[in-house]
């Protein structure tokens, strides 16, 4: 996984900066999001390293419907399909969009609650959380019920453990 990231991160480096210069990061963010879903499926993963293939071809398979064969993103997957380095594009494609959050002052926080969160909750946790870090907040939630009572807030720097497991984890690492 940390070859994977580390072969990809100046294919989404150079793909932000491509789309940042030219002011479409949303477009861009839809479209690797669709090249991304094409590259996890298992039939097309397979030809990515065929050589039978061509890397026309691969383009085609991950160009979405309506970009242009001679647009920028085609060329940026003809120059990635050339590599042979197709199978990264989910990973481009994760690293790319934490590329455009910290642009746009955004910052992704997953939080994993014993119970599911309600609209209300989810609303004053944002506000919390971006007093605290300054940013606008994208909440990405799930339950696990092993937790007892309480959550876990990820800021992918950052971990606060507010769950009933995890204070339990401390009580007995206190004990001992």
């Amino acid at each position: 996984m940390a070859q994977a990231i580390t072969l990809a991160r100046p294919y989404a480096r150079a793909a932000f900066e491509v789309a940042h210069a030219a002011g479409s990061l949303a477009a861009w963010s839809q479209a690797l999001t669709f090249a991304a879903a094409v590259a996890k499926d298992s039939r097309v993963a397979d030809l990515g390293t065929d050589p039978r293939v061509l890397p026309a071809q691969l383009v085609a398979l991950h160009l979405p419907a309506g970009v242009a064969v001679d647009a920028p993103f085609a060329q940026f997957l003809t120059e990635m399909a050339e590599q042979r380095r197709m199978a990264l594009l989910p990973e481009v494609a994760d690293l790319y969009e934490a590329f455009k959050r910290e642009s746009e002052s955004q910052l992704l926080v997953k939080v994993t609650s014993a119970m599911a969160l309600d609209a209300a909750q989810a609303e004053q946790l944002k506000v919390s959380l971006k007093r605290r870090f300054k940013r606008e907040i994208e909440l990405e939630t799930r339950v696990d019920a092993s937790l007892l009572a309480g959550v876990v807030i990820d800021t992918g720097e950052q971990v606060i453990d507010g769950s009933a497991r995890g204070r339990l984890a401390q009580l007995a690492s206190a004990l001992n």
